[in-house]
């Protein structure tokens, strides 16, 4: 399966570019019709992962993506999951 991977531990204290990082990867995925991007915002103190996910949760954001899925085994990863149309592996 194709996957996009963001990792964001080069500009994790530049919020400017964290969210313009994360509406391009949203936009490629979106545009390559990509099932799965993976965003890598580290393990931290947590503050860039609710970042990320508050971003996510925006309804314009949300609305592009299918679900989210937050790695249990590495709680510094986040997996976006999209339903692109007209592809038979994600029909019901």
């Amino acid at each position: 399966m194709a996957k996009i991977k963001l990792d964001l531990h080069e500009i994790f204290n530049k919020g400017e570019k964290i969210e313009e990082a994360l509406n391009r990867v949203i936009c490629e995925a979106v545009s390559k019709r990509i099932p799965l991007v993976e965003i890598i915002p580290g393990k931290g103190s947590g503050q860039l992962k609710k970042h990320v996910l508050r971003f996510l949760a925006k309804p314009e954001i949300k609305c592009q993506y299918f679900r989210i899925e937050k790695d249990a085994d590495n709680y510094g990863r986040v997996f976006v999951h999209f339903r692109h149309k007209n592809t038979n592996a994600y029909h019901s």
